[in-house]
């Protein structure tokens, strides 16, 4: 890939920059600290609340920071109960070897979490993966547009793909649909994204959507929730 290029965010971890898209991967004022609290803490999280079973859908991959960041947090709650994880993520274009090993996420993290974001990027794709116990990782080389799930199979998505105003299709109304029919009742859609067509899209596929405050001092984030029937 070479229209990806590193650099470094405010708080000290890496994103990429797509030259083609003039797009970041992550927030320029933290990839790390964007990452923690829209997909954990507001997600992850907040589903854990309720339920000890999680299976996530990821749209974009990307770095693999999302997927890191989630076993960290599910090795954390499984010192303390017994919870199981199946994490789907859809990726088109998967970056190059070179370009992960450059990023610097492991010298950030505990030292343990390198061998798990080596795992993670060693994982063959479209294949299940057992990285930890309780955790099956299975990395999809495709897109949302044509991924095949079950429904009712999903309670949890990271929407987690470039801006609207960058690759618009992901961002389609039908992507929605897709994604309301995939959830579970009571499931939930988390995305950095605050944009107001995607809300309003969001409700026109079923979805409930109510503000949530955004990260690093964005004003909102989006949180969707299918209703429980």
């Amino acid at each position: 890939m070479n229209h990806v290029e590193l650099q470094l965010t405010g708080d000290g971890s890496h994103t990429l920059f797509n030259t083609q898209l003039n797009e970041t991967y992550h927030s320029h004022k933290g990839a790390l600290a964007e990452s923690r609290y829209v997909f954990i803490h507001a997600g992850m999280d907040a589903k854990l609340e309720h339920t000890s079973e999680l299976s996530i859908l990821e749209v974009g991959f990307g770095t693999g920071l999302n997927a890191l960041l989630t076993m960290l947090r599910f090795r954390e709650f499984s010192r303390v109960q017994n919870i199981r994880i199946r994490y789907v993520s859809i990726e088109p274009f998967p970056l190059s070897k070179a370009l992960i090993e450059g990023l610097n996420y492991k010298s950030l993290l505990p030292e343990d979490a390198a061998p798990l974001f080596d795992a993670l990027h060693d994982a063959p794709w479209d294949q299940d993966v057992d990285v930890l116990q309780g955790f099956v990782l299975r990395k999809v080389h495709g897109q949302l547009e044509t991924y095949e799930g079950i429904a009712g199979s999903v309670n949890l998505i990271y929407f987690d793909a470039f801006a609207p105003n960058k690759q618009a299709d992901v961002w389609a109304l039908d992507n929605f649909r897709k994604c309301y029919e995939l959830m579970q009742p009571d499931g939930l859609l988390v995305s950095y994204c605050a944009n107001g067509q995607f809300k309003r899209d969001l409700k026109r596929a079923g979805f409930s959507v109510k503000p949530y405050p955004g990260a690093l001092g964005k004003r909102e984030m989006t949180r969707a929730r299918k209703a429980v029937d």
